[in-house]
């Protein structure tokens, strides 16, 4: 049977806030928040263990340079790094670079370079419901079971973004335009490399994964299934009002960006046009203590033909998480597996309390613990078309549902450091079991 466990210590944190909770005087809550200067940084180990993949072992570092605290709690840029290996050959590769004041004209420049290794990436099919998910299939336990890798494939991915922002009209109003570069190595998933080492008992049977019946099917394509190159220009416009970034009180933060894949620097037979909006607003119900929060997005295809591999990439103004796929998972749909809701077109929205319990000042660091609970959801609008005899090859016509509304609810904790820094724990159940059952997310930030 499938175990895992996702372990991030963020122990040196927590110690530096438990003495708050042993004072008497609640004085120390109410402490003047310190204004920082100069270089700062957070660092977060990463440990984890899936039966499959092996371990996981890693670092997430980021370094916050505030000036000489002219920009706090805002900073004069931010350097993330994230570095990880697993026992089995994954691994994340990643740098992130964002400043607002470097650049003349304050023109925030964002800029990330990522090499992501997965061995066991989640791949579900196509249009949400429509595809049936039988989670007897990956249980080892079950009559019905095939493998514990049925719905996933393995990807290689190359990423590198550089977005520019300028103001339009006065601060809020902005310009948004950038560029990318996409490099995309998809196989079946290697079972002898993940079966190394392992008894024989434990070993994954070589069968037909479903990712290897779309291939065989057609219904992803020849010139998609090995992966490719998508070279990519954005450009859209940004209304930004939000009090603090990595967690608001107040303020609104909307955008509309087109996408397009250039395929004029590649020998790539895809070009398309995708679209996405966003809005997010967020409202103080008491200050600095309590706000609520809410996310509401569309990502549709304008014109051509979008290969499987970028489906799930959810566009957007600042990414500076490691996954950008969706919609399900960490980012998206907390609670709902990743990559459940795969179309040409797709609308999701999160509402979200937020409170700050505890706030205080230790070793001249400005900590404060919140809990936030949550409601997300999202669903197919657009379906990616396939002929009726390839999907009934695969999913029997009596068997098809039709697609509606994903929704998980769920509720997480935060410990923050200098407001930037925010280490996060989620966990999210699914209120519909073609969606998997819950998930626990251990990592950075809001979720938006």
């Amino acid at each position: 049977m499938k175990k895992a466990l996702t372990l991030i210590f963020v122990l040196s944190l927590l110690l530096l806030s438990l003495p708050g909770f042993n004072q008497g005087d609640n004085s120390r809550q109410e402490k003047e928040e310190k204004i920082k200067e100069g270089i700062n940084f957070g660092l977060l180990p990463v440990i984890g263990y899936n039966s499959d993949i092996g371990f996981q072992y890693g670092l997430v570092f980021n370094i916050f340079n505030y000036g000489k605290g002219q920009y706090y709690p805002d900073y004069k840029y931010s350097i993330y790094t994230e570095l990880s290996r697993t026992t089995k050959g994954g691994g994340i590769n990643q740098v992130f670079f964002d400043s607002k004041y470097l650049l003349p004209k304050n023109i925030r420049i964002t800029a990330d370079l990522s090499y992501l290794t997965e061995l066991t990436l989640n791949f579900y099919g196509f249009n949400g419901y429509e595809s049936i998910y039988i989670p007897n299939f990956e249980d080892d336990q079950s009559d019905e079971y095939i493998s514990r890798v049925y719905y996933h494939h393995q990807r290689k991915f190359i990423r590198f973004t550089c977005d520019l922002q300028g103001n339009i009209s006065g601060k809020s109003l902005k310009w948004f335009g950038g560029i990318g570069y996409f490099d995309f190595d998809i196989n079946s998933v290697d079972v002898d490399k993940l079966n190394s080492g392992k008894a024989e008992e434990d070993k994954l049977p070589e069968e037909q994964l479903l990712y290897d019946k779309y291939v065989d099917i057609g219904i992803i394509g020849e010139n998609e299934k090995d992966g490719g190159i998508v070279p990519s220009l954005k450009a859209g416009i940004v209304y930004d009002t939000r009090d603090n970034e990595p967690n608001p009180m107040t303020g609104t933060w909307s955008e509309a960006i087109l996408f397009y894949s250039v395929p004029a620097f590649t020998n790539s037979t895809y070009s398309y046009l995708k679209i996405a909006i966003t809005h997010r607003q967020y409202f103080t119900l008491k200050k600095n203590v309590l706000s609520l929060a809410y996310r509401v997005g569309y990502q549709g295809t304008l014109a051509g033909k979008v290969p499987f591999y970028m489906q799930p990439y959810m566009i957007t103004s600042f990414a500076k998480v490691t996954t950008t796929d969706g919609l399900g998972g960490s980012k998206t749909l907390r609670g709902i597996l990743r990559n459940r809701v795969v179309g040409d077109g797709i609308a999701y929205g999160n509402l979200e309390m937020r409170w700050k319990f505890f706030k205080t000042v230790l070793w001249n660091q400005n900590i404060y613990l919140a809990f936030n609970t949550f409601a997300d959801a999202g669903r197919v609008l657009q379906s990616i078309h396939v002929p009726e005899e390839e999907w009934a090859s695969i999913y029997p016509s009596e068997d098809i549902q039709a697609e509606k509304l994903h929704i998980a609810v769920g509720a997480g904790f935060r410990v923050a450091l200098n407001q930037n820094f925010i280490v996060a724990f989620d966990y999210g159940k699914a209120l519909d079991t073609r969606d998997g059952i819950d998930g626990f997310y251990a990592g950075i930030g809001y979720l938006f």
